[in-house]
């Protein structure tokens, strides 16, 4: 199990530092549409579009990199205090019962959606955008898949804590008069 997580983490950390260039390449077409706009009068819908279909894709494929880093909003009233295996259990109810059913549902409305989206080889909408539509909305997607994976490799890290375990190689002692 601790392969599996390791795997899982090595991923969406690849995943994550690879789409985090696209914030740099975002804010530098986003500084060149207004340049070019309101500069020169210049502007092409393929170029506008384009840093709103980057935003997307970072928001959608780097959604699991947040999770992995721990860099989703939680209610820290709950979290923050509690020890170790009270927040394995958090965690664990947090994604069995919230994470897993949310994108269960996401899946569900997103699949037809995309399938015929590459069916139509869709492009944009606009005169002069983007070709490619498909690609972009097959983001939906890998959101599922990625987050799905690194919620599963959540959710056995907790288990491992649960069961006195370290999720990176070495058993850990029991917490100084915990019990069950």
């Amino acid at each position: 199990m601790r392969a599996i997580v390791k795997a899982i983490d090595r991923l969406n950390e690849y995943v994550g530092r690879a789409v985090s260039w696209l914030v740099l390449t975002m804010v530098f077409t986003t500084f060149l549409v207004a340049v070019l706009r309101y500069g020169f009068s210049l502007g092409w819908v393929w170029l506008q579009e384009s840093y709103v279909w980057m935003h997307g894709t970072i928001f959608m494929v780097a959604a699991a990199y947040t999770l992995l880093h721990d860099g989703h909003v939680r209610i820290d009233i709950f979290y923050s205090n509690v020890r170790e295996r009270t927040r394995a259990l958090i965690n664990l109810f947090g994604v069995f019962f919230l994470l897993f059913p949310s994108l269960a549902v996401i899946w569900w409305g997103a699949l037809p959606y995309v399938v015929l989206s590459w069916e139509r080889l869709e492009t944009s909408r606009e005169a002069g955008g983007l070709p490619g539509l498909f690609l972009w909305k097959t983001c939906m997607l890998i959101f599922v898949v990625l987050l799905a994976l690194q919620g599963l490799a959540l959710a056995i890290r907790s288990l491992m804590t649960l069961r006195g375990e370290d999720a990176d190689g070495e058993g850990q002692e029991q917490e100084a008069g915990a019990g069950s």
